[in-house]
């Protein structure tokens, strides 16, 4: 009925849809979803529809969550985004750690999500073993910024695998040390090393026994 009388408004029923999907994933209770309809279209909607559309949703992110794998990875990405997620204590920031690999043929797809309030080895022992349990077999190498716990685990289920420091990640903490009318400046410095084809054509020594490096020894030492 509800969906009904919104197409009778002129509004199509997926749209209806689309806009509680939306809602919910910004952490909105059912009876604050109920508000939007009735405010924007002046129609109520009843429980059973928003229970309808959020289990769909549920049973797609189930079914993606446990899809298969393929077997190697050349390049794995480990990070962590930082959420508002709403429970029984309220708002609260929650890290969303996601894993984006490259297939062999140069495509990328995302691996897997998972949300834990803190880091550490069991934690990620979990995440290496969901997707061995999928089909992982090896990737080459998994690059992150300094997870706790993350050699131990990648060792002890991939052991094969070589962990490299992301260079995104590097250079912006590098950058941190500076103040703002030096950043540009210590940016284009260290142009010459993240952007060198390998680490023999670096120009390291430049850096950490020029201007710059005798200035910024914390960013020498990282």
């Amino acid at each position: 009925m509800a969906c009904q009388r919104l197409i009778e408004a002129g509004h199509r029923c997926g749209s209806l849809g689309d806009s509680i999907i939306a809602l919910y994933a910004r952490g909105l209770t059912v009876r604050e979803i109920q508000g939007y309809p009735a405010e924007a279209y002046g129609t109520e909607v009843g429980h059973d529809l928003i229970g309808t559309v959020t289990d769909g949703v549920l049973a797609e992110v189930t079914a993606w969550q446990g899809q298969p794998l393929e077997p190697v990875y050349p390049v794995v990405f480990f990070d962590a985004l930082r959420v508002k997620t709403r429970g029984d204590n309220g708002v609260r920031d929650k890290a969303v750690y996601l894993a984006p690999g490259v297939r062999r043929d140069g495509t990328r797809e995302v691996l897997g999500l998972w949300i834990e309030s803190t880091e550490g080895t069991p934690f990620w022992m979990k995440v290496f073993n969901d997707l061995k349990t999928r089909g992982v077999n090896d990737s080459l190498i998994a690059v992150s910024d300094g997870l706790t716990g993350m050699p131990a685990a990648l060792e002890a289920v991939f052991p094969r695998t070589t962990q490299q420091t992301c260079i995104v990640h590097l250079n912006r903490n590098s950058l941190d040390d500076a103040s703002w009318k030096d950043r540009k400046m210590l940016a284009k410095a260290l142009r010459p090393i993240y952007a060198a084809a390998s680490a023999e054509a670096a120009a390291w020594d430049a850096f950490a026994d020029g201007e710059w490096g005798r200035k910024f020894p914390t960013v020498v030492a990282a």
